[in-house]
């Protein structure tokens, strides 16, 4: 499924028009992104939690060259799901 059949049948389950489904996907969207940016968690009752995550830095291998390089610590995004979404997956 793609953001477009997204908002197509949330639209239809919700009697909105695509514009207005689409405005509101796009607002929620950036408001966790901007959140989990900020280092907040985003928890979703029975869907998941989206946080942010600390990877350390390591050293790694160029392939080509077989060199050692360092890779630096960085963050990212991560979800958990919530036990809700893990049965109904199951």
């Amino acid at each position: 499924m793609n953001k477009a059949e997204l908002i197509e049948m949330i639209a239809k389950e919700c009697s909105l028009t695509k514009a207005q489904t689409e405005r509101v996907l796009d607002v929620t969207m950036e408001t966790i992104k901007k959140t989990v940016k900020k280092g907040d968690e985003v928890k979703l009752v029975g869907f998941g939690t989206f946080t942010k995550a600390k990877r350390k830095a390591r050293m790694g291998r160029n392939p080509q060259t077989g060199k050692a390089i360092k890779i630096p610590a960085t963050s990212y995004p991560k979800f958990r799901p919530g036990a809700e979404f893990k049965d109904i997956v199951r």
